[in-house]
């Protein structure tokens, strides 16, 4: 008898668990409350730490911070004069391009499942779900940002289904660049003509109207031929260890 119900029970928890599973209907309440939940843990416990940082880190805080402040107070200084001068050679020239770049800090909430590194839920207030995000870590690529039951669902740069275009060494060869689910990422669809070669430096071409043109994704380790088309295999510069806050790129030019 005892056999026969737990048979009984191990059923039912098989079916519940494949029904949660597999059935959008039924997950996307379920992953809105979890990530809700989620997000008021991750707000409370970040209040704490920034009470306990303030009163037992105060002095090193403040020595830091005004290092930090002197670093960007130069910087922006520099940057006030570059699109000072970028402003008069527009207006000298009659020139009608704008620049409008929108970042904005963000938070992860979780994984979206264990065992998979690569896919994160993200905490994106006013999240536009028809629109694909470029997702930035110190400046550099790390992945994108697209929707999946309605929520923000950053892709990093290893997941085979984040895709970006990019240039390839001196000449700005273009390239689609994608991950493998491995360590390494491969660039398709390089035209023939390009030569490109081991160390190339890649970066972002703006074009895709994901990221804005030059951020820093990766060099190339090997160039293979195919089909008329040039691929590569690149290492990419950011190293998802420890996610917890990146810069989305919300809207360029």
């Amino acid at each position: 008898m005892n056999k026969e119900l737990f048979s009984y029970l191990f059923v039912i928890i098989a079916l519940i668990v494949g029904a949660l599973y597999y059935n959008n209907t039924i997950q996307s309440p379920i992953i809105s409350s979890l990530n809700a939940i989620k997000t008021s843990y991750h707000n409370a416990t970040q209040s704490i730490q920034n009470t306990f940082n303030e009163h037992f880190f105060q002095a090193q805080t403040i020595k830091e911070l005004r290092q930090h402040l002197h670093l960007y107070e130069k910087n922006h200084l520099v940057m006030q004069e570059l699109a000072s001068e970028i402003h008069d050679l527009y207006q000298e020239n009659h020139s009608p391009l704008k620049l409008n770049t929108q970042v904005e800090l963000v938070r992860v909430i979780s994984y979206e499942n264990f065992g998979n590194f690569n896919r994160l839920w993200m905490d994106i207030p006013d999240y536009n779900s028809s629109k694909i995000y470029g997702l930035t870590y110190k400046e550099l690529v790390a992945g994108i940002i697209i929707a999946k039951n309605g929520k923000a669902l950053a892709l990093l740069n290893q997941d085979i289904k984040s895709a970006y275009a990019v240039y390839i060494g001196e000449n700005s060869a273009p390239g689609i660049v994608h991950g493998n689910n491995d360590d390494l990422l491969i660039i398709n669809f390089i035209p023939a003509w390009f030569k490109i070669k081991e160390g190339d430096e890649v970066l972002t071409s703006g074009l895709d109207n994901i990221f804005i043109k030059g951020l820093k994704v990766g060099r190339v380790l090997s160039v293979t031929s195919s089909q008329g088309y040039q691929n590569a295999i690149i290492e990419p510069y950011y190293k998802s260890n420890e996610p917890s806050y990146f810069h989305m790129i919300r809207s360029i030019r």
